[in-house]
């Protein structure tokens, strides 16, 4: 399986509101990629457009270099951040009959019904109506609705919003398997920790275009040194607030946070770190993808 999502030039205005203003970006085949920007950015229309679900005042979806079109999204799986299912109907008859939709024989989707419910750790809410399920439950069985028909391409809109730990990993490790077997993976999140581990890379939209996009380790090891500092007894940082050069970003839990300019010698900060007192922590860390996502709208 491979492939690869491309949009060009999309732009969408309803009235004096644009949503999206000439954006354009790919998005290869065996890499999960985030999806990011602010509430308004123009994430969900964006992934709307891909599925025809929304009209365009101009620009192109293609897939493999194809203009996408109906039997294309039937290979494509898409998971909406609203609830998409049928609240009173069976978990395994809502996942048998969309798979039906796709395409899929009764055999098949029965079949795939039952490997993604195991795989997702739901398999005894089969027979459970969807309202009965838990938030996290249902977001599982949202998934299994996209990938059941094997899809070459997954486009999810927030995934990981409202799952505890043990749903974020479930969730995570099956996109990053889809994506190692050659799955297109694109998906949203706020969460930018998660984001930050689970992405090979990024693209953050603001106002309906294209900010940033590249890959998640050159973006964190680009840009000023990062340095985090703990003083015993120090809970504000107030020591590293006096040195030219020296921008202090987070004090959490007493650890400092800071970004170094250029001409700033590690040592002088040492050293007057030294004077507040006993050091505890002196590392060098790179970028955070919070920060490179509130950089990249400043």
């Amino acid at each position: 399986m491979s492939g690869i999502l491309e949009l060009h030039g999309l732009t969408r205005r309803y009235g004096e509101l644009v949503a999206l203003d000439d954006l354009s970006f790919s998005v290869p085949a065996g890499r999960v990629v985030g999806f990011l920007g602010p509430n308004g950015a123009g994430k969900t229309t964006t992934m709307r457009a891909v599925f025809g679900l929304t009209d365009l005042d101009a620009g192109t979806v293609r897939w493999n270099g194809a203009p996408v079109g109906p039997s294309q999204r039937r290979r494509f799986g898409y998971m909406p951040e609203e609830r998409g299912l049928y609240p009173t109907m069976r978990v395994d008859e809502q996942l048998e009959y969309l798979g039906r939709l796709h395409g899929m024989s009764a055999p098949d989707a029965a079949a795939a019904t039952t490997a993604w419910l195991d795989r997702l750790g739901i398999a005894d809410r089969a027979d459970s109506k969807v309202e009965t399920l838990s938030h996290g439950n249902q977001q599982r069985v949202q998934l299994a609705a996209a990938l059941l028909h094997g899809p070459e391409m997954l486009v999810l809109d927030e995934p990981l919003a409202g799952l505890d730990p043990v749903g974020i990993d479930a969730i995570a490790d099956v996109l990053v398997e889809e994506a190692r077997s050659g799955c297109c993976v694109l998906f949203s999140s706020h969460q930018l920790d998660l984001v930050e581990d689970i992405c090979e890379a990024v693209t953050i939209i603001d106002h309906g275009r294209l900010v940033v996009s590249g890959d998640v380790d050159d973006l964190l090891t680009s840009g000023q040194r990062r340095l985090v500092v703990r003083v015993q007894g120090d809970r504000d940082g107030a020591w590293a607030r006096r040195i030219p050069g020296v921008t202090v970003s987070e004090v959490d839990g007493g650890a400092v946070r800071l970004v170094l300019d250029e001409a700033v010698d590690s040592d002088a900060v040492l050293e007057t770190a030294r004077t507040a007192g006993r050091i505890t922590e002196f590392v060098f860390e790179r970028r955070r993808l919070s920060e490179v996502f509130r950089e990249a709208l400043a």
